[in-house]
């Protein structure tokens, strides 16, 4: 049980560490936000990292993502991995990065494999090498060690503890590991975001190397890339029978600031940019999305507004509702309950999505 600090009710349903109660981010938003951004800094400063996007006017100019740093003299980008140094920005490239990976044998159990190629076998036999899933197979999942949101709720936040270190990894390195049972790479993270020049420079190489046969890319992300290098990922992906999956964590804005530190607005622009393209190639699909059931956060309402968002797009998009862990700032809280995860998943589809489903059922209580 923990108190709002604004209203004084006490809840279950309340994190200690954010300190406000969902009623507060929504209907008083100048005093809740606040609240919540002292929980973001505590956060960050643990681990070394900006409390919030530079914006020295003099500062040197970032485009990558939503956050548009402006990088002051002597300091990191948000995402701790672009710092001017005296007037020259240091980063990481095209050529090497901030990154680890690890082959998983298909079918994994991520959000896409209900629907994907390697999980299900569709689109075969252009896009998989077998009807169903592809048992013999595996996928390369690269894990970036930076993120352009700061998650309080963040489930692999670990990740934290290795961006400001200076570990590079060159992209051959990378791509040597892509061997003739390797059926699809997966960006994800933290976020490809801040390293999207280095995952697009590695996909194309590795397509280069493995030319006459299947090698999908495919992204798990936050979608607060720039729209550009999005429509280069999603070339990438269109192309190989890859997807692009989206974690639509909020509907509201001010509630979406509050528990990743960051807006929303360029991810939603961002998705619907990705369903237009979703058209040409329904099958497998381009564009997956998902959400997490934060308890006392993320309630029917936010889930009516995603669900009524998407399927205003296409309501085929496959669309996830995960139940959630106890982690990282928010620890204190609740896993989530079956009874209110099956009540989203009914708002999900009166709102119109077709291929919807609740996932991480065995955290449900």
């Amino acid at each position: 049980m923990a108190e709002c600090r604004l209203c004084r009710s006490v809840s279950a349903d309340i994190a200690h560490e954010l300190g406000v109660c969902l009623r507060c981010v929504r209907e008083n938003p100048e005093r809740a936000i606040p609240i919540a951004m002292e929980a973001h800094a505590r956060s960050r400063e643990a681990f070394g990292l900006p409390v919030v996007p530079p914006k020295d006017p003099r500062g040197i100019p970032c485009s990558l993502c939503v956050n548009a740093c402006r990088i002051p003299e002597n300091g990191f980008g948000y995402c701790g991995l672009r710092r001017n140094d005296g007037g020259r920005l240091v980063e990481v490239t095209a050529e090497e990065g901030a990154l680890s990976w690890y082959h998983d044998p298909l079918p994994t159990n991520c959000v896409a494999d209900r629907v994907c190629a390697g999980g299900t076998g569709a689109g075969y036999p252009e896009y998989a090498y077998r009807p169903g899933p592809e048992y013999g197979y595996r996928n390369l999942a690269v894990f970036f060690h930076a993120c352009s949101l700061n998650c309080l709720y963040c489930q692999n936040w670990q990740f934290k503890k290795e961006t400001l270190r200076n570990a590079r990894v060159h992209v051959r390195e990378l791509i040597s590991d892509v061997d003739a049972r390797t059926s699809c790479i997966c960006f994800f993270g933290g976020d490809p975001t801040p390293q999207a020049p280095f995952a697009l420079e590695a996909s194309r190489r590795a397509l280069a190397a493995s030319k006459e046969r299947i090698l999908r890319i495919c992204w798990e992300t936050n979608g607060t890339m720039h729209p550009g290098l999005l429509d280069e990922m999603a070339e990438l992906s269109l192309r190989t029978g890859g997807c692009i999956k989206f974690d639509l964590k909020a509907w509201d804005e001010n509630l979406h600031i509050a528990l990743t530190g960051g807006t929303n607005r360029r991810t939603f622009d961002n998705f619907a940019r990705v369903a237009h393209a979703q058209k040409t190639r329904p099958v497998p699909p381009l564009l997956v999305a998902n959400t997490l059931l934060v308890p006392g956060y993320i309630d029917e309402t936010e889930i009516r507004n995603i669900a009524r968002f998407v399927a205003s797009l296409d309501p085929s998009i496959p669309y996830s509702m995960l139940a959630f862990y106890p982690h990282f700032s928010l620890s204190d809280l609740l896993f989530t309950k079956r009874s209110f995860a099956q009540r989203c998943l009914a708002a999900a589809r009166e709102e119109g999505l077709r291929n919807v489903r609740i996932g991480n059922t065995h955290l449900l209580v």
